[in-house]
């Protein structure tokens, strides 16, 4: 396919997504947490501005109805002005309107809704099956190929909560950066400084501009070193890693299935924990804040804090003082078990092993049509020999029990999400080596939490009107529920406050 047959197509379908919506007058919205806004950016009236939570007791009360979501998603996706084409890689416009006019219909004859999202636009990173749709990974390696049977059961889950899915979103081909670059159907901007033009982040650099452009008012996602907390960290959003077997990857395009994991994004910690509950298949529960007086966090001193830029230091700085003045207990420990995280998974050798298995016979074919930067990475778990492999997996297995005994005894552990904020995507492309050097920053700090198996928000604790910086809470696994009890504590102290309110 030519480049130009290439843009023909993505126009064909951003016009057939948006079609009516040019006409509503809904215009995108810019959510007003940053200092510097485009003039383009005139506000909405519900994305962006208010939380799920806050639009599911709305849809309950009657003040507003699915239907007025999806038409101001749409309408973002569609403004020309913005980032919709390179946000969303296909977009469900026919049947997001058909379900939201259901939905509300049902609502008005007094039908119980199905759960706290139902109603609500979503997007859905291009990795997930969907019946009828082909899953292509961020790639054209896989155009062409059938459609998928039946929706991943993350996505069966998310339909019979009755979420509305607005699209498919963007992705670093096969998740395999954690910058966002995506040569085939574009890279979406970082929402801060717009001008410049800054990485998203990734692997799920979709689902985050999704979100900060009032395109969905949740994402979900996949990662596998930190695919949904760099998004999130370096766009202001709230990320959430779940433990890995919480949630069914089935029907879910594989990157590394040691480290694979789905979960969700959103603006608040209290939207992941709706969204997260949907995902692992339990009953909604409140979100339980718990007081941050008598909470115990570990500062892991090794590995984490390494040559930190000077935003990121200073905002990591602010936010421990924040919380030890709110009366938590910050205990800043050697933990050199983190010393050893470079040796277990050395250049991402147990990921580039899984993937290269999967990708094997598709290389083979149409090595080509890669990414050769993701090729290239791809290609490094050709040489990996079988003893080597497992000999890395003992040495993780070790890794999980050294870091869960250390830990057990916080709340939990506090770090930078990354070390850096969003670089310009000019910079990123300079070169192969500042592409890799940079890549490997941004997934050193939040890909240890998947190689000790955790689970693990980021929640923004830079200053209002700067660039965004994330807070890594993070715990030992199979403690999610208590760990977003902990993160919305820590949300509620560090998290700058949005010039528009998003709970009223």
């Amino acid at each position: 396919m030519t480049q130009q047959q290439k843009q023909q197509r993505r126009r064909h379908f951003l016009q057939q997504a948006a079609g009516a919506a040019a006409t509503t007058g809904l215009l995108s919205f810019w959510p007003q947490a940053f200092a510097q806004k485009p003039a383009e950016a005139t506000g909405g009236r519900a994305m962006g501005q208010l939380s799920m939570a806050e639009m599911s007791r709305r849809l309950a009360a009657g003040s507003l109805s699915s239907s007025q979501l999806v038409e101001e998603a749409l309408a973002a996706i569609q403004n020309p002005a913005g980032e919709g084409a390179r946000t969303f890689i296909r977009v469900h416009a026919d049947s997001a309107r058909a379900t939201a006019a259901r939905l509300d219909a049902e609502r008005k004859s007094g039908r119980p809704a199905a759960s706290p999202i139902a109603g609500i636009p979503i997007s859905l990173k291009d990795l997930f099956d969907e019946a009828g749709v082909t899953t292509l990974g961020g790639s054209m390696v896989l155009a062409g190929q059938p459609p998928a049977a039946r929706d991943a059961i993350v996505v069966e889950r998310l339909r019979r909560a009755g979420a509305i899915v607005i699209g498919r979103s963007n992705t670093v081909e096969f998740a395999y950066t954690g910058l966002g670059i995506n040569p085939h159907y574009g890279t979406p901007k970082n929402v801060y400084d717009r001008a410049t033009g800054r990485i998203p982040g990734g692997s799920t650099s979709g689902g985050a501009i999704s979100l900060t452009d009032g395109m969905a008012a949740g994402a979900i996602g996949t990662d596998t070193g930190g695919s949904l907390r760099i998004p999130a960290a370096l766009n202001g959003l709230v990320g959430f890693k779940p433990t890995q077997r919480r949630i069914p990857l089935d029907g879910v395009l594989p990157l590394s299935t040691s480290f694979d994991s789905a979960g969700p994004m959103a603006w608040t910690v209290e939207d992941c924990a709706l969204l997260d509950s949907v995902l692992a298949a339990e009953l909604p529960r409140p979100l339980r804040v718990l007081p941050m007086r008598g909470l115990r966090f570990a500062v892991p001193k090794t590995f984490f804090l390494d040559e930190l830029s000077p935003p990121v230091a200073a905002a990591f700085a602010s936010a421990l003082a924040k919380l030890s003045a709110a009366g938590a207990t910050i205990t800043e420990l050697p933990m050199a078990e983190f010393a050893k995280a470079p040796t277990i998974n050395p250049r991402g050798m147990i990921t580039a092993a899984e993937a290269f298995t999967w990708h094997r016979e598709l290389i083979r074919t149409g090595a080509a049509k890669y990414d050769p930067r993701v090729l290239a990475r791809i290609k490094t778990g050709e040489t990996i020999t079988a003893p080597d492999y497992l000999q890395l997996q003992a040495l993780r297995r070790q890794f999980i029990r050294s870091i869960n005994t250390t830990a057990a005894s916080y709340d939990a552990m506090l770090m930078p999400t990354t070390p850096d904020i969003a670089p310009p995507i000019a910079e990123v492309l300079k070169d192969d080596d500042t592409y890799y050097r940079i890549n490997a920053r941004m997934l050193r700090n939040p890909s240890v939490v998947n190689l000790f198996d955790g689970c693990a928000l980021s929640v923004p604790c830079h200053d209002a009107g700067t660039a965004p910086v994330g807070l890594m809470v993070a715990s030992i696994g199979n403690t999610d529920h208590r760990l977003l009890a902990v993160g919305a504590a820590v949300e509620a102290v560090v998290t700058p406050r949005r010039a528009l309110s998003i709970s009223s």
